[in-house]
């Protein structure tokens, strides 16, 4: 609940501290911010860049494939990379909320804040764990948290902001970095023309975060699935290619496809600490 994390939380106007009554978050500046009947509560300032929350129908798809556990692998090893002593756990680009609650049943003594541009994702997360507080927010700003509070970020599939990660994470804190391989989702991605993985992937996250963090440790984590039609056509719709296929011309090809498709889940999950 949003209850558990005020704490950490800061007023994204003036960086003050925030105190939570009657369904409102206000700072001692009078700065104030209506918490949502779903238990959320939104602290972007400003206009949002159209194309950069997830849709409602991506969010539903996303949902819907994580909820039957083809991802479950991957929720495992994130939630195994933490901190065992971790009490605050932030989710950088959050969505429902699915890693980070998967990551709280491991951390009994943990609260988490799931932070996401997607009111539509938020709205999710929300209900995804009662030790979590969910918040709007985008990762490519100053973040609504405060210095030096957070003892883990998780950060899966989803932009970074070493600058900000760096400046709430704690001295000793660590930072989990997911991001898919070249082999994620073969062989769907030739078959039905998804996007594909950049080649400098990897060289990417590593500038992103250079200056600020310094990489304790690196692994791949890969397992087959077996998806029937449906699941193809939610992990297609949850994902990037979604913003860029036409919906039904996309329902045609997977339908053209066998009853069963087997599909690589191939992803690198690094660590990082403070340089230093």
């Amino acid at each position: 609940m949003l209850a558990d994390v005020v704490d950490f939380l800061i007023c994204p106007v003036c960086g003050d501290e925030f105190s939570l009554g009657d369904r409102v978050l206000r700072c001692p500046q009078g700065h104030a911010f209506d918490v949502a009947k779903q238990g959320y509560v939104s602290l972007l300032t400003g206009s949002q860049a159209p194309g950069t929350a997830d849709s409602t129908a991506m969010v539903a798809a996303r949902e819907a494939f994580l909820g039957a556990g083809y991802f479950g692998p991957l929720a495992e090893a994130v939630a195994g990379a933490c901190r065992t002593d971790a009490k605050v756990v932030a989710d950088a680009g959050a969505g429902t909320g699915h890693y980070l609650a998967r990551t709280l049943d491991r951390l009994p003594g943990a609260v988490g804040i799931a932070l996401d541009v997607s009111k539509n994702a938020i709205r999710r997360a929300a209900r995804a764990h009662p030790r979590l507080g969910a918040v709007v927010a985008d990762v490519w700003r100053p973040l609504p948290v405060g210095d030096r509070t957070v003892d883990v970020i998780l950060n899966v599939f989803a932009p970074r902001n070493g600058a900000e990660f760096a400046r709430v994470l704690r001295d000793d804190g660590v930072l989990v970095v997911v991001t898919p391989t070249s082999r994620h989702l073969e062989p769907l991605v030739e078959r039905l023309g998804l996007l594909s993985v950049d080649e400098s992937k990897e060289r990417r996250v590593a500038e992103s975060l250079g200056g600020h963090f310094a990489e304790t440790g690196q692994s791949v984590h890969e397992f087959g699935m077996a998806l029937g039609h449906q699941a193809v056509e939610a992990v297609v719709g949850m994902g990037p290619s979604a913003w860029h296929t036409e919906q039904e011309g996309m329902r045609r090809k997977i339908m053209e496809l066998p009853k069963t498709s087997y599909v690589t889940a191939s992803f690198r999950m690094s660590t990082f600490q403070h340089l230093s």
